[in-house]
């Protein structure tokens, strides 16, 4: 540093950023400072979760294990975009995307995910993966009770991820709702199974469980 920058640019002052003195009693404290957090601590209730004997709600908004959702008729909001495939940081989610057919509809649309996987050895639990989802289709519960035996007991695959079936609902694979779109289903028009979608499961698969309790709607 040249003696004219020194002069120009001085150094500040070390009273600016400098910790305040301490007086005599704080200089008699301050080798046993640290332990206050600790002493005050020592006179404070103790909380013991008796776990897993008793097992605390979590935080409602709490990140736990993955679902696949449906709609209310039944069909899979999954369309296998991989768009949250794309989003984790982890690259712990793998997604391969399969075309509907007319005897085969799982989504609305013209693709399903047909595979479906989470690492939850990789996984970091941040979210972004529901942040990524256009449909609303991968959320994730509350249940944080995870642990396996194995590493492939750690790979969930679509089975284990997908959300069990509401009351009323019809099991996919079964026609989307009569004259609608993808369109109508994204933005939660539709609000059941209809009549016409009730008949053709019971033609296709007639020992369907899900067709003694659906409650069909009637033509959309």
């Amino acid at each position: 540093m040249s003696k004219e920058h020194a002069e120009q640019f001085p150094d500040p002052d070390p009273s600016l950023w400098a910790p305040a003195p301490k007086g005599p009693l704080g200089q008699m404290f301050a080798p046993v400072a640290g332990f206050g957090v600790t002493l005050s601590s020592m006179f404070r209730p103790v909380a013991t979760e008796q776990y897993p004997e008793e097992k605390v709600p979590t935080a409602p908004r709490y990140h736990g294990r993955h679902q696949l959702n449906h709609y209310a008729d039944g069909l899979e909001r999954c369309i296998g975009c991989e768009l949250c495939a794309w989003a984790c940081p982890a690259d712990a989610i793998f997604v391969e995307a399969g075309y509907n057919t007319p005897d085969a509809q799982y989504s609305p649309g013209e693709r399903f995910g047909k595979v479906y996987q989470i690492n939850y050895l990789r996984c970091i639990f941040c979210g972004y993966c529901i942040q990524a989802c256009p449909t609303r289709a991968l959320t994730m519960t509350n249940d944080f009770e995870l642990a396996g035996a194995t590493r492939e007991e750690m790979i969930y695959e679509k089975q284990d991820l997908l959300a069990p079936l509401e009351p009323g609902m019809l099991a996919a694979p079964h026609p989307m709702v009569e004259g609608t779109t993808d369109a109508e289903y994204y933005s939660g028009e539709i609000t059941g199974p209809t009549e016409q979608q009730v008949a053709w499961v019971a033609e296709h698969r007639p020992d369907d469980p899900t067709l003694s309790t659906v409650r069909a709607e009637g033509s959309h």
